[in-house]
């Protein structure tokens, strides 16, 4: 083994000191060996391969965790979550752009087609929910939350949109605001009492019976985990669900949260798509008067 210090290894991977005392601090790339008596941090030239690898993985936007994990697999297993990550990012980017060329069609004075608005009937049922105030990270976590509990505790199962599983943004979720999030998964009415004894951590309620515009979301928009961007597309939604108001003289605020228990919404189904014209994977909606 071949020891240099910290300096030299520095040098020699072109990373700063402070940053490889990071990596240290969060595990990602640990030196060989620490001075007990004077805390100086020793690496093993063998190292160097790591720390390039780490550099060339904070290019590509990674995440400090996701690289400390990443290090930790076998290379043919990280080489699929490199592809999985730049996969993300480029539907991101191209969402992005979406949301560009909308915005100069805007400001250009011309009409884009984002989505197809569609309505529907949602009668009155029972449903059972998780409700917290979350940020964007939050979210993704108290989904996984919920779907946790449903797996380890399966309800009956419901047939078509009005059973299927939904959550409701009731406020502005992003990295500057936690807005609360409610999950829901509708249930008999007849079993709604006895089945919530068996879920003391969900709360039951009835939502009222109401109309809704919605908007069907392709399956390879949606984030796929942590970090996915789904704000692009969902203010596409709602730009196209406020163009379909205007045209069909529908007050903007009717479009929103009235009444006050029903909020936008995504509606999520059991399987992807098996056909152009079969139900989508998920769809954006509003509740209107």
């Amino acid at each position: 083994m071949e020891e240099v210090s910290i300096g030299e290894f520095a040098r020699r991977s072109r990373l700063s000191v402070k940053a490889l005392r990071l990596y240290d601090e969060l595990g990602v790339l640990v030196p060989a060996r620490v001075d007990e008596a004077s805390g100086y941090r020793y690496y093993d030239v063998a190292q160097l391969e790591a720390a390039r690898l780490v550099s060339m993985l904070r290019q590509l936007d990674l995440p400090l965790a996701a690289i400390r994990e990443l290090l930790a697999c076998d290379p043919g297993d990280a080489a699929e979550r490199i592809a999985a990550h730049w996969r993300e990012v480029e539907s991101a980017h191209d969402a992005r752009r979406a949301l560009a060329d909308y915005l100069v069609n805007l400001l250009s004075g011309k009409r884009s087609v984002m989505y197809e608005v569609a309505t529907r009937e949602i009668a009155e049922r029972s449903v059972l929910c998780l409700k917290r105030n979350v940020d964007e990270q939050g979210a993704w976590a108290l989904g996984k939350e919920f779907i946790a509990i449903l797996r380890e505790r399966p309800l009956p199962k419901m047939n078509g949109r009005q059973g299927a599983m939904f959550s409701i943004y009731w406020g502005e979720v992003s990295a500057d605001s936690d807005g609360p999030v409610e999950w829901c998964k509708p249930v008999p009415e007849s079993d709604a009492e006895a089945l919530a004894s068996h879920y003391p951590e969900l709360s039951l309620r009835t939502e009222p019976a109401h109309r809704e515009a919605y908007v069907a979301l392709p399956n390879d928009t949606l984030p796929t985990g942590p970090g996915g961007k789904p704000g692009v597309q969902w203010q596409l939604a709602s730009e196209a669900l406020q163009a379909w108001a205007a045209e069909h003289g529908i007050e903007p605020e009717s479009l929103a949260l009235k009444p006050e228990d029903l909020g936008v919404r995504i509606t999520y189904f059991s399987s992807e798509p098996v056909t152009e014209t079969s139900a989508p994977y998920c769809d954006f909606a509003v509740p209107f008067a």
